[in-house]
């Protein structure tokens, strides 16, 4: 493989794939409730990003099992870690937030994965996480959504939080020596090449340890429809995404494990979905033109570790 993939990393960690089981819980974000913002992402709909759910009226308890099930009538399954998903999964108080992850329990069960904003990672939640981790002998991994390192893009996508809510985030988790996974958007309108490739710096330059690579979903309803049907900006093209993320590859240090380079949304629920592509084609693509020019992971990650004494 030209990058660090998920799936070779999970195999050589458990030695067999692991399935992630979904969990919905009904809660929602701080820049929806008036906490620190109203309306949420301009690209986020009102049931959350996730694409595929169960509905958030199951216990988790019911939502686990029967999830587990599925997957294990279906895939053959063996081992699983459970993904708290939809919205923000720290945004509860933190009596709430102990009573969900204890009920996160079930046979073949190697980890936890927790969905969350950098404005929402506080010591007690990991110190809960950690308690838990430790006494079931779990590993976690806190998804934390970044989506631009541009911090007016930020402001423009009315995230709620800025870089600088990141970094205190990765620092926070870290001492607890805690997985981080970041998720970030390639194709945001409000984004060019030069932050694409500092996005993938900064990560690389906090030893994140996986991130989740997106291109930009325009859902039906949502208001970043609206200024897509008011022609309020422009899409860049397939071949643009393509040269985006494998820029951000290049740039990415080697180390860190790359879950995914595209995703998939609904196509009856949007306007806009992968440029009209399947999500597959357009993996194949960014690995096609990759071996083509003889591109890995990382080999442009010459900036770390005082860069500029290399050649003295």
């Amino acid at each position: 493989m030209r990058y660090n993939a998920y799936s070779d990393y999970m195999k050589k960690r458990y030695g067999e794939k692991v399935y992630k089981i979904s969990v919905n819980l009904p809660i929602t974000c701080p820049n929806r409730d008036g906490n620190v913002g109203t309306g949420g992402c301009i690209f986020c709909t009102e049931a959350g990003a996730a694409f595929e759910k169960i509905p958030s009226s199951m216990s988790v308890k019911e939502q686990i099992e029967a999830n587990i099930e599925f997957t294990k009538r279906r895939y053959g399954a063996n081992k699983f870690i459970i993904y708290l998903q939809n919205f923000t999964n720290t945004y509860m108080p933190l009596t709430c937030f102990i009573q969900i992850i204890n009920q996160c329990r079930a046979d073949n069960v190697c980890g936890i994965y927790i969905s969350t904003r950098p404005d929402c990672v506080a010591d007690g939640y990991m110190a809960a996480l950690k308690n838990y981790a430790d006494k079931f002998n779990y590993d976690v991994c806190i998804e934390l959504g970044l989506q631009s390192a541009n911090y007016k893009t930020l402001s423009h996508i009315n995230r709620g939080h800025t870089l600088a809510e990141f970094i205190d985030a990765t620092l926070i988790i870290k001492k607890y020596d805690f997985d981080i996974c970041a998720h970030v958007i390639l194709d945001l309108p409000w984004d060019d090449m030069a932050d694409v490739i500092e996005c993938a710096k900064i990560l690389s330059a906090l030893k994140i340890n996986q991130v989740k690579i997106h291109s930009l979903y325009i859902s039906k309803g949502t208001v970043l429809a609206k200024m897509y049907e008011n022609k309020e900006f422009e899409m860049g093209t397939f071949y643009d995404y393509v040269e985006r993320v494998i820029y951000f590859l290049r740039y990415l240090s080697p180390d860190i494990v790359v879950q995914r380079l595209i995703g998939r949304a609904a196509q009856n629920t949007t306007l806009f979905s992968n440029y009209g592509v399947s999500w597959w084609k357009i993996r194949d693509n960014i690995l096609s033109e990759m071996e083509l020019r003889d591109i890995n992971q990382g080999d442009k990650c010459n900036y770390l570790g005082g860069a500029a004494l290399k050649n003295l």
